[in-house]
């Protein structure tokens, strides 16, 4: 169980929640981390009283240097800053809820570090699954999956004889706000329709990748690393409603999910908990309440991005990376309203198909695969 924890990307909406359930929990917080939000982190670091706190934007840490004068909290910068209190000696775990690419080099630092890890940015084992997972048995770090569907399927999967009773992992998806709707009724969709998730509260970057679905196919190649199988082992299913999270199927053709009203709170907890359960700060699910649960195919043709991502993993080495931070370059311009919602997928299967990566890579390679992605993206 966690006792000292260090958080990483506080300011965001796993963040936030994570400080929730550490104020229910009664964690101690030794560190937090945030790219530039001054004003929550002041206020997050006056009622947490971390040992240090760190912006990655430099300017901005400087700023919060400033507003903390009256304390002793310290306070640090940059990349530098972060990995330094991902690998604080008075902490036991570090529960990373960076978005996208920015959380691999602080997942490698903690886990260098010999902490437990609560892996809430799944960008860190899309990028660098192979260089993570080796890292994490050279140096006996544990990695739990924070994402509500990585969790389900973990609590599923407590108790199972071997891998070899495992059958097939079945991936919820919620469908995002465009379910049901052809690629002509996706070509005028704006920023604020993608923004509008049925069911989860998320920051704006997973929330579009949620609308093109490009979400779960990161979660397959996750899942494909977490769990050590086969992308044909896991099957896709659109559960509209985000009450059963994720399910395993056993050879003998029993299937075993897990449920929960959708809230992060619960598998944030999970994982630090782990194995041990406690009362959540969570409401309780009521089965008839619902009354009903509805089951999907996915549309591959319309939401093509989970088909980009199968192909991405089946190809292996350094093409995950480079459809990973295709998608994150162009999930950003679509943002910043630059092109057009279908675009994204374009753009990120002309760079799956064009690009030339490394089978067995470093940390550096991850960086430079990062970069001429992007570069293709934009067009440079």
């Amino acid at each position: 169980m966690t006792e000292n924890l260090v958080l990483l990307g506080s300011t965001g909406s796993i963040g936030e929640q994570s400080l929730d359930v550490c104020r229910k929990c009664g964690y101690k917080v030794k560190a937090l981390t945030a790219n530039s939000n001054v004003e929550k982190i002041e206020r997050q670091a006056r009622e947490f009283k971390p040992e240090a706190v760190a912006l990655a934007d430099e300017k901005s840490a400087a700023e919060l240097k400033v507003k903390l004068a009256d304390t002793d909290i310290r306070v640090l910068s940059g990349v530098e800053g972060v990995c330094e209190c991902a690998s604080l000696d008075s902490a036991d775990t570090v529960l990373n809820s960076v978005v996208g690419m920015a959380g691999l080099l602080p997942t490698l630092t903690a886990i260098r570090a010999k902490k437990k890890i609560a892996l809430a940015n799944k960008e860190t084992l899309v990028a660098g699954g192979q260089l993570v997972l080796s890292e994490a048995e050279k140096y006996g770090a544990d990695i739990l999956p924070v994402d509500s569907e990585h969790s389900a399927i973990f609590q599923c999967l407590q108790g199972k004889p071997s891998n070899k009773a495992l059958k097939k992992i079945i991936l919820t998806a919620s469908g995002g706000p465009f379910f049901g709707r052809t690629r002509e009724e996706l070509a005028s969709v704006t920023v604020g329709d993608a923004l509008k998730h049925p069911n989860w509260s998320m920051g704006a970057k997973i929330t579009i990748d949620s609308a093109t679905m490009m979400n779960k196919g990161l979660e397959l190649i996750e899942a494909v690393w977490l769990f050590g199988v086969k992308p044909e082992d896991i099957e896709i299913v659109v559960h509209r409603e985000s009450i059963l999270h994720s399910a395993v199927e056993y050879d003998d053709n029993s299937v075993i999910a897990q449920l929960g009203v959708p809230d992060m709170r619960i598998p944030i907890q999970y994982a630090l908990t782990y194995p041990e359960r406690y009362p959540s700060p969570t409401r309780e699910l009521d089965l008839t309440e619902i009354s009903s649960m509805s089951f999907f195919k996915p549309d591959y043709e319309t939401f093509s991005c989970i088909n980009i991502c199968k192909d991405a993993i089946n190809k292996g080495g350094l093409y995950p990376a480079a459809v990973n931070s295709a998608n994150e370059q162009a999930n950003l311009m679509f943002r910043e309203g630059k092109i057009g919602f279908l675009e994204i997928a374009e753009r990120v299967q002309r760079v799956l198909d064009e690009i030339r990566v490394k089978q067995d890579y470093c940390f550096e390679d991850v960086l430079e695969t990062d970069k001429l992605a992007r570069r293709m993206v934009r067009g440079d």
